[in-house]
């Protein structure tokens, strides 16, 4: 649309002055020449994060699963963090968190 077609489109639109609707026209022309920076509509698909085994932590977490099964019957260990077991018809989880070393 050339600029005299939008400045009495504007006008009849706007009900406004020639100086109004030259105004507003030359807004929306240069409005057009911005860049949009908008969000992509498909993501990136990302690789799954491989998680390294922490031997300590899988050899505690195996002595504590021998010692609780001397007393009770485990359910679950869950990778080498949790242990799942009940006791006395109650359900218990052991976390164990390695903290990392003070700087």
């Amino acid at each position: 649309m050339d600029r005299e077609k939008l400045i009495k489109s504007i006008m009849k639109d706007l009900d406004c002055t020639r100086e109004d609707a030259e105004e507003v026209a030359e807004m929306e022309i240069k409005a057009k020449g911005i860049k949009r920076y908008e969000k992509a509509e498909e993501t990136k698909p990302r690789k799954p994060r491989e998680r390294k085994v922490d031997e300590t932590k899988k050899e505690l977490i195996e002595y504590l699963e021998k010692a609780l099964e001397m007393i009770v019957n485990v359910d679950n260990v869950k990778n080498e963090s949790e242990i799942s077991f009940a006791f006395k018809n109650e359900l218990f989880t052991l976390k164990l968190i390695k903290h990392r070393p003070p700087k």
